[in-house]
C-alpha cells in the first residue's frame, strides 16, 4: 500500500486535494449549513477540465488514504477533505521548516540541531553524552517540538475563526455587509 508520500506526490492528486481545500475553507464561514465543505464529482470535472473516470480514480486513492470523505445521496457523491493524515506529514516537515539553514547559525535550532544530529552546545551534548540513545532522543524532541507547534498554529487558527464566526460576522450582518 501507498504511504501519504506516494500519494500526494501525483500532481493531479495534489490539484484535487487544493479543489477540496478551497471548497473548505470557503464554507468555513457557512458551517452550519448542511453539506458545508463538500463538492460533487460533476463540479470537481468542471473545475479541473478533466474527464470523470480520471476524477474518480484518484479520489478513490484520496478515500482509501483518509484523505478524503465522501457521502451518497442516491446516485451522487460529494466529496469533503480530511486534512488528519497529513497532520503526521506536517508533524515531519516542521523541523526543516522552522530550521535555520544559515551556515554561521547551523546550531541556532537546538530542537532541530537535536532532531538532525546538527553539532549542539557543549552542555547539551554532554547532556546528550549520558543517554544509551541519543539519536532516539532528538527524534523524540523534535517530534514533541513539532506537535507543539502544530497545537499552537491550531490554536491560534481556532480562535481567529471563533473572533470571526462570532464577533466578526455578526458585526458584518447587523451592517449589512458581506464583505471585509
Amino acid at each position: 500500500m501507498a504511504d501519504i508520500f506516494d500519494v500526494i506526490a501525483d500532481p493531479t492528486r495534489r490539484d484535487l486535494l487544493q479543489v477540496l481545500l478551497e471548497r473548505y475553507t470557503a464554507s468555513e464561514v457557512d458551517a452550519d449549513v448542511a453539506g458545508a465543505g463538500e463538492i460533487s464529482v460533476g463540479e470537481i470535472v468542471e473545475k479541473m477540465g478533466l474527464s470523470q473516470p480520471t476524477v474518480s480514480k484518484h479520489l478513490k486513492v484520496l478515500c482509501d488514504h483518509g484523505l478524503v470523505h465522501v457521502r451518497e445521496e442516491g446516485q451522487h457523491r460529494y466529496y469533503s477533505l480530511d486534512s488528519a493524515p497529513l497532520e503526521d506529514l506536517e508533524d515531519w516537515l516542521i523541523p526543516f521548516l522552522s530550521a535555520d539553514f544559515d551556515e554561521a547559525d547551523a546550531a541556532g535550532s537546538t530542537v532541530f540541531a537535536a532532531w538532525s544530529g546538527v553539532q549542539v552546545p557543549a552542555p547539551l551534548r554532554r547532556a546528550a553524552e549520558s543517554l544509551q540513545h541519543p539519536g532516539e532522543a532528538g527524534a523524540a524532541i523534535g517530534r514533541v517540538a513539532a506537535d507543539a507547534s502544530f497545537q499552537a498554529i491550531n490554536a491560534i487558527q481556532d480562535a481567529s475563526h471563533g473572533v470571526e464566526r462570532r464577533v466578526i460576522s455578526p458585526i458584518k450582518k447587523k451592517l449589512g455587509r458581506k464583505d471585509g
